[in-house]
């Protein structure tokens, strides 16, 4: 540890202060040497990294980038967590989701690290007669019992109430959620759902059981239908407004209406956006309480669930790096529950090891990297801080269009809500087909030859309503297509990549041109001839200053051996011969899609 002087000195003492512009000069200098010619802040601009909601996240912050004080953790406006103690006392709730009748996995999961159980009932899910069953031998007063039971919300609840009052728990140590939602219903399936019958569980919740919630906020239908996190903000403030109304037309105070809600969102890969989300949730609903005239009130019980729409089919091993930093996010953003998703969820029901691996990653988290140990861990940085901040605003906007068309359900009913969240995911869309938005083990670097992970199928989950989408649905579909090639063939289809010089020369574009063929089910092919390859289409490879040299000689001669189709890797230009150009940022599922039409893949 360095000691100062007693007279203070500082070693930095004699250097001038460094200020934004001297950094702006530096950086301009450096894109000039790219070619780039800017000046001051347009400087600043250029290193800026565009995201959704007209959002931007740029390459510095400083103190001038401080938005207004969040407050103190377990205070209003609740940006730095719902209680002044945060998980410091034993981690987040680990919550695992089930669907299925199965008493042993759930004791299993109990018995190794996971805390409360996300029962999913009633259609697609557990049968409501059964719940007895599925939690045998469960304490119900240690572990919460967050249900979600769609239509038969009531129905399950009142089993649930049964089973509390039949083993004899205290109606005070009952903790968890009925997890009634008529508006999520609604977004799922598009059938609207009479709210009457929530109304008297919630009054039996806040007049009996002081610790269960009868409401659940579930923002994840309109993040599963390719919401913005602003969308999915705005969408389940909306909804929260709705039920306060309704809750308090039938009696409650605003108090103990807030208390009956918990609310569920999303969390991605994309660490620092997940952390403001849900510092950002916090915040919009304590502003909520307070307009309401219950400030106090506004501490939001926060349920996070890790992304389905980025877990892949396709070497779905890769889902484990990004449920573990989705994860973290959700930690370090003060979910007060986390369920972590296995790895194998987009392929059908998990099975022990996966269950193993999603229950461990909260646990090594929270006791062998101590996550939970720091109260609001990416409190006071300038860039979290900001970012909180600015999709706070942008949610807040959003769902003032909602209140202003009617609220929630008004605009599920119009179809408003579902052409906002579609023209937010085709934005996406195109994002992930150019794979300026990568996904590592099917957009970026597939493996053609990997052992498919077979599971059980899952129920079918409701639908009708808001669509489910997936980051890998396009490559997907052209995988698919390449699979039944390879069942009626024997082989999947070809292309072979002619190499133009030494290696040094051609192995970068190779190597681009391999994984971009793969993510469509392609196989490139690199050794032999041509003739030999029993492709009927061809990729050139190499330096812009040989294809100079040799490109029109070589397309002239692949032709004559019979290539019906030419790509050459590289930025387009004027070469004799040369039907489509492969370049990073060109259109990889529109190139594979028309690749494959033309080879006859159905």
């Amino acid at each position: 540890m360095t000691v100062l002087p007693d007279d203070g000195l500082s070693l930095a003492a004699e250097f001038p202060d460094a200020n934004l512009e001297q950094w702006h000069g530096l950086v301009a200098g450096v894109l000039r040497k790219a070619g780039k010619e800017v000046s001051g802040t347009a400087a600043e601009d250029a290193l800026s990294t565009a995201l959704e909601d007209g959002l931007r996240t740029r390459p510095l912050y400083t103190a001038h980038d401080a938005p207004p004080d969040p407050g103190f953790p377990g205070f209003a406006p609740f940006v730095r967590g719902a209680r002044a103690e945060g998980n410091t006392t034993g981690g987040w709730d680990v919550r695992q989701r089930h669907a299925v009748a199965d008493n042993a996995a759930v004791l299993s999961d109990l018995e190794n690290g996971v805390t409360s159980l996300w029962l999913v009932a009633g259609e697609g899910g557990i049968p409501v007669a059964s719940l007895g069953k599925v939690l045998d031998g469960v304490y119900l007063d240690l572990a919460p019992v967050a249900l979600d039971a769609g239509s038969q919300f009531a129905s399950a609840a009142q089993e649930l109430l049964r089973l509390y009052s039949e083993r004899g728990i205290d109606r005070k140590a009952a903790r968890g959620s009925l997890g009634a939602d008529p508006l999520g219903h609604q977004a799922r399936t598009g059938e609207a759902s009479d709210f009457a019958p929530v109304v008297p569980l919630a009054l039996r919740c806040a007049e009996e059981y002081p610790g269960l919630r009868a409401l659940t906020v579930d923002a994840l239908p309109y993040h599963e239908a390719g919401g913005s996190a602003a969308q999915e903000l705005g969408a389940s403030i909306a909804t929260g407004v709705a039920y306060l109304r309704e809750l308090t037309e039938a009696g409650l105070s605003v108090e103990q209406a807030c208390a009956q809600l918990e609310f569920r969102y999303a969390a991605t890969a994309d660490q620092f956006l997940t952390i403001a989300k849900l510092r950002a949730a916090r915040r919009l609903w304590a502003r909520v309480a307070e307009v309401c005239g219950a400030p106090g009130a506004g501490a939001q019980a926060q349920h996070a669930v890790v992304s389905p729409v980025m877990m892949t089919r396709r070497d779905p091993w890769v889902n484990m790096l990004r449920a573990t930093i989705a994860t973290l996010a959700a930690g370090v953003g003060g979910a007060d529950a986390v369920t972590v998703l296995p790895f194998d969820h987009a392929l059908g029901l998990p099975d022990a090891f996966a269950r193993r691996i999603a229950r461990n990653t909260s646990t090594i988290l929270v006791e062998e990297s101590h996550l939970s140990r720091v109260i609001d861990p990416a409190g006071g940085s300038w860039y979290v801080e900001r970012l909180t901040d600015e999709l706070a605003e942008a949610a807040w906007r959003f769902f003032r269009t909602i209140e202003r068309d009617g609220g929630q359900a008004a605009v599920l009913r119009s179809g408003r809500l579902r052409t906002d969240l579609a023209t937010t995911w085709a934005q996406r869309s195109k994002k992930l087909a150019t794979r300026r938005e990568p996904v590592t083990g099917v957009s970026e670097f597939p493996f053609l030859s990997e052992k498919p992970v077979v599971r059980e199928t899952a129920p079918e989950q409701p639908a009708g309503g808001l669509p489910r989408v997936r980051r890998d649905e396009a490559y997907e579909d052209l995988r698919a297509r390449s699979d039944a090639h390879l069942a009626a063939t024997g082989s999947r289809p070809r292309v072979f990549l002619a190499a133009i010089g030494p290696a040094a020369a051609h192995t970068a574009r190779t190597t681009f041109a391999a994984n971009l063929f793969q993510a469509g089910g392609i196989e490139p092919v690199t050794e032999g001839t041509f003739e030999e390859s029993g492709a009927t289409e061809v990729c050139l490879c190499s330096s812009d200053a040989l294809y100079e040299e040799r490109a029109d000689d070589v397309v002239r001669t692949l032709k004559a051996e019979g290539a019906r189709h030419v790509f050459l890797a590289g930025r387009p230009g004027q070469y004799s011969g040369v039907d489509s150009y492969v370049f990073a940022g060109c259109d990889a599922v529109a190139v594979l899609t028309a690749t494959l039409d033309r080879m006859g893949v159905s």
